[in-house]
């Protein structure tokens, strides 16, 4: 009896283990990197005027392999989170906040989120988004006014010309190339003025994540607001750093006056290139 007992509560540990490993991609000290030609797969090119841009995920233009661009995740300053889990295998979700500015309505045509799968390649491995819009925070109040866990509303997805690397692997490493996702919500989405949370998750075709990248900036460890769910709400917390991190994502559409149909396009540049 005893020795069932110690076999139940191992394959507890391993569960706990593997979960934990299904939640944040860390970085391992030593660990060598992977260096690959780039291959040929659908380009992602970052939109240029959008409605709202939650933040960079490139902080370093044309330092990665064969000249591509990179996300460094800064292991000099304490950071070791590649990116978060949100599979749609296990039911894991991130979430993050956007405002529409007072006196502006929105019509929302295309969110574009951002995700990688390790050694995938720079063929996108990504094979379903799912995302809903909140009225306030999950978990602590909000609820869902738009969207659901079910349906698949990725219309394209491909590299977004960017490798997720460590500071000590820049160059080198080709394991982690990030995909854009690019979603609709396969209707009309008009939000007028507030705050709302995006609570999105991804499914992919291999073992590793679907990942998410955090937002990065050269020389800032605390980047934002998100949220994970594992098995509840909890702030997105860097593994090394202990700080809070935002998430990258895009909002195209039109805007206008409040009681106005939304018909022009904003304005705003992304960041990114």
């Amino acid at each position: 009896m005893r020795h069932v007992s110690i076999t139940l509560v191992v394959l507890l540990l391993l569960a706990g283990v593997a979960l934990a490993d299904a939640a944040k991609d860390v970085a391992v000290p030593g660990v060598p990197p992977t260096a690959t030609a780039p291959e040929t797969g659908q380009q992602f090119f970052m939109p240029t005027e959008v409605l709202y841009d939650n933040g960079p995920f490139m902080n370093s233009p044309g330092t990665g392999v064969g000249g591509y661009d990179e996300s460094i995740l800064q292991t000099n300053l304490g950071m070791s989170t590649y990116g978060f889990g949100h599979q749609v295998y296990y039911g894991y979700m991130i979430a993050d906040d956007f405002e529409v500015p007072v006196g502006e309505t929105w019509d929302i045509e295309q969110i574009t989120f951002f995700a990688y799968q390790t050694n995938s390649g720079t063929a996108s491995t990504i094979t379903a988004v799912h995302f809903e819009i909140w009225d306030g925070v999950p978990g602590g109040g909000g609820s869902v006014i738009f969207g659901d866990m079910t349906t698949n509303r990725m219309v394209s997805t491909g590299w977004t010309g960017v490798y997720r690397v460590t500071d000590y692997n820049s160059g080198v490493d080709t394991a982690r190339p990030v995909m854009g996702d690019v979603c609709s919500p396969m209707g009309i989405l008009q939000l007028t003025e507030g705050t709302y949370w995006l609570v999105w998750q991804t499914d992919g075709t291999l073992s590793s994540g679907p990942w998410a990248p955090p937002i990065t900036i050269t020389g800032v460890t605390t980047t934002g607001n998100a949220m994970q769910y594992t098995t509840a709400w909890a702030t997105l917390i860097d593994s090394g750093s202990a700080t809070a991190q935002g998430l990258p994502f895009i909002i195209e559409g039109t805007r206008g006056p409040v009681g106005v149909e939304a018909t022009t396009w904003a304005t705003v540049k992304g960041l990114y290139r």
